[in-house]
């Protein structure tokens, strides 16, 4: 009987304070919807880069005939010495732990590569002989290719020595930057929520003043009087928190996996919903607990006042 007398003052409560709460609830869904999608953001950048870790690959690149401006490359094309003492180096006790498999490229194979690459009009612009052999090695650990860099930088016979992954730092910094963005503002509209919530149960207790002055008259406790304004507060967070949830799934199911997925080929992994359903009950706890927090608080002072 008193549950059903206290869902019911909350229920009344949130109909006489309707516009409040549709402002609540615009504003826990707004917030919670920026929250979910830097977790996804957070998701997408871990799940690109333990997938290109795994396949980047370090490259030793030979001087060619038309690599004269870099000093290991003043002897001209690299020879077979220096290319057996690339292979020697790699082959060796401090290196094999870390390598996990190496292949050789000749001039011929990286012609043929390139031309696949850019086509066949090319075919008159770039020769064999301008192609670089090239070491392709895949590490163990590919975040120790530093290791790799020192070992061959300034051999001489050597061209260059680049980590593919360092091309993909940039995208990883845009993106990591992008969800900062979104936890920011997510944090700004959850103060907002917290706020509107604190001020809702405060208005809410203001109009039945004269109601909580007679039930304490007749010895109702604090809880039993606190109770209905704290629900009044976290079925309106709930809410808004489904609307953020439902905002979420679909976002990664039209925006991800019918969108860019097949429009956007070098990501070759995406969040799907899965990692959006791994989300959903996170949104919908920070939205209850938050509410709960922000209502209790306020009905506390006002009783107290």
């Amino acid at each position: 009987m008193r549950f059903r007398l206290v869902l019911a003052e909350a229920l009344g409560g949130l109909r006489r304070n309707a516009s409040m709460v549709v402002s609540v609830v615009l504003v826990t869904f707004v917030s919670l919807t920026f929250v979910g999608a830097a977790m996804l953001m957070q998701m997408q950048i871990s799940t690109m880069r333990d997938y290109w870790v795994d396949r980047a690959q370090v490259a030793v690149y030979m001087c060619t005939s038309v690599s004269q401006q870099t000093a290991t490359c003043s002897g001209g094309v690299a020879t077979e010495d220096q290319i057996a003492q690339v292979q020697e180096t790699l082959d060796g006790a401090a290196l094999e732990p870390l390598i996990r498999d190496v292949r050789f490229e000749d001039q011929d194979e990286a012609y043929a590569n390139a031309l696949d690459l850019l086509g066949e009009d090319y075919a008159n612009i770039i020769s064999p002989e301008q192609m670089n052999q090239t070491f392709w090695i895949n590490l163990v650990d590919q975040r120790q290719s530093d290791v790799l860099i020192e070992a061959f930088a300034g051999m001489e016979g050597v061209e260059e020595v680049a980590d593919q992954l360092q091309y993909l730092d940039p995208l990883f910094s845009a993106l990591t930057i992008a969800t900062y963005i979104a936890v920011g503002i997510a944090v700004l509209m959850l103060i907002a929520a917290v706020l509107l919530i604190a001020t809702t149960i405060r208005l809410s207790a203001y109009a039945r003043r004269r109601e909580l002055g007679i039930m304490r008259l007749v010895g109702a406790s604090n809880r039993f009087i606190q109770t209905p304004f704290v629900l009044e507060g976290v079925f309106a967070a709930l809410l808004g928190s489904v609307l953020a949830s439902g905002a979420v799934l679909a976002g990664v199911h039209f925006g991800v996996e019918e969108y860019l997925r097949d429009r956007v080929d070098f990501v070759t992994t995406w969040v799907d919903i899965g990692d959006a359903l791994l989300v959903v009950p996170v949104l919908i706890v920070i939205g209850a607990v938050l509410a709960a927090f922000s209502a209790s608080f306020a009905i506390r002072r006002w009783l107290r006042a």
